[in-house]
C-alpha cells in the first residue's frame, strides 16, 4: 500500500512538473510577452496585442506540445529497446531507424534533384523533409524486421541494427563530401533537431503516430516484464519471443521514426530518461515505468527547449546540444552515486 501511495505521489509530482514546464516554455521566447498575458491567452482570453495572441497560439503552444510528444516518444522507445536487448546502453536509435531518416533527408537535400520530383515537390520544405525521413526510417525498419524474423539471438539483432546505422551513416558521409556548401549547411541544420517547425495539422499527424506507438507499448507490458527475466524464462511463461520482438520493434520504429521525421535526430533523451525515471520509481515493472517515462521525457525536453530558445533573444541554440550538455552530466552523476544501474 505504501508503495502504491508513493507511486501515486510521484505521478502527481510529474504531472504538476509537466504543467509547470509547459507554461514556462510558452511564456518565454524571443518576443517578450507578460506572463499574465500568456496565462490569459491559455485560458481563452485575448492579449493586449494581436501579435502576441498569434505568437502564442501559432508558434509557442504547438512547439510546446511538439516538445512533449518528441520527448515522450523518444523516452518510451528508449525504454523498449533497453528492455528488449536487456542493455542499459541501448537507445531508440540502435536499430538504425534514426540513421535511415537521416539518409532519406540527405538524399533529398544532397542527392540527385529528381528525388524531390519523385516526392512530388519542386522544392525542399518541412513537409518534403518529413516524408523523406519517414521513407528512410520505414525502409530501415522493414529491413530490420526481415532480419528479426530470421535471427534467433537478440544480441545479434542489436549488432545488425548498429551495422545498418553504420551503412546509412557512410552513405550520408559520401553525399556530404560531394555536395555543395549550401546544401550541406541545410542538412546540418536539420540534423541539429528542432521542435518549433510544426503546424497544427503536422502536430496532429505526429500525435497519432506517438499515440499508436504508446498504445502498442501498453499492450506489450506483460511481454516486456517477462523479457527482463530472460528469453528462456519468458518462453516458459508462454511468451512468443519472435512475435513479441517484432511487435516491440514496430512500436519503437513508429515512435523513433515518427519523431525523427518531424523533429530531426534528437540525442540523449531516449537513452537517459529511462535511467532517470528508475531513480525515482525504483522498479522494473513496465506498468509503472511506461507512463512515468512518458511524462519524464516530455518534461525534460520542454525544459531543454526552454533553455535552447534563449529567452528574450533572437538566437536559438541547437536542441541536441542542450539535451547532451545538460543531461549527460546528470546521468553520469547519478550512476556514480548509485554505483549501479537499476535494470
Amino acid at each position: 500500500m505504501a508503495t502504491k501511495l508513493s507511486y501515486r505521489i510521484s505521478f502527481l509530482v510529474l504531472l504538476l512538473a509537466l504543467l509547470l514546464a509547459f507554461v514556462l516554455n510558452i511564456s518565454l521566447g524571443s518576443v517578450s510577452i507578460p506572463f499574465k498575458e500568456t496565462l490569459n491567452t491559455i485560458l481563452g482570453g485575448q492579449t493586449q496585442q494581436d501579435s502576441w495572441n498569434y505568437i502564442i497560439w501559432n508558434y509557442r503552444i504547438p512547439k510546446a506540445f511538439n516538445a512533449i510528444l518528441v520527448g515522450s516518444g523518444l523516452a518510451l522507445s528508449g525504454l523498449l529497446m533497453q528492455t528488449l536487448f536487456r542493455n542499459p546502453l541501448a537507445g531508440p536509435f540502435v536499430l538504425g531507424i534514426s540513421s535511415g531518416a537521416s539518409l532519406g533527408v540527405a538524399l533529398l537535400i544532397m542527392g540527385s534533384s529528381f528525388l524531390a520530383g519523385l516526392l512530388g515537390f519542386g522544392f525542399i520544405n518541412d513537409i518534403s523533409l518529413a516524408i523523406a525521413a519517414s521513407i528512410g526510417s520505414f525502409l530501415v525498419l522493414l529491413a530490420v524486421m526481415i532480419v528479426a524474423a530470421r535471427v534467433k539471438d537478440t544480441m545479434a539483432l542489436l549488432i545488425i541494427g548498429l551495422m545498418f546505422g553504420s551503412i546509412t551513416a557512410a552513405i550520408v558521409s559520401v553525399l556530404s563530401y560531394f555536395t555543395n556548401a549550401e546544401k550541406l549547411q541545410q542538412y546540418i541544420y536539420w540534423s541539429f533537431g528542432s521542435v518549433g517547425n510544426l503546424s497544427w495539422p503536422q502536430l496532429s499527424i505526429l500525435s497519432a503516430i506517438v499515440g499508436i506507438g504508446t498504445l502498442m507499448s501498453v499492450i506489450a507490458i506483460k511481454s516486456l516484464n517477462a523479457l527482463l527475466l530472460g528469453e528462456n524464462y519468458a518462453q516458459s511463461l508462454g511468451v512468443n519471443i519472435k512475435r513479441n520482438r517484432l511487435f516491440i520493434i514496430i512500436a519503437t520504429g513508429l515512435l523513433a521514426g515518427g519523431v525523427t521525421a518531424f523533429a530531426g535526430p534528437i540525442a540523449f533523451i531516449g537513452l537517459a530518461v529511462p535511467h532517470l525515471t528508475r531513480q525515482i520509481f525504483d522498479t522494473t515493472n513496465h506498468k509503472v515505468l511506461i507512463p512515468a517515462v512518458f511524462l519524464y521525457g516530455g518534461i525534460l525536453l520542454l525544459l531543454c527547449d526552454t533553455l535552447a530558445q534563449l529567452p528574450n533573444s533572437i538566437h536559438i541554440l541547437p536542441i541536441n546540444a542542450i539535451t547532451s550538455l545538460i543531461g549527460a552530466p546528470v546521468v553520469i552523476w547519478l550512476l556514480i552515486r548509485k554505483r549501479k544501474m537499476i535494470f
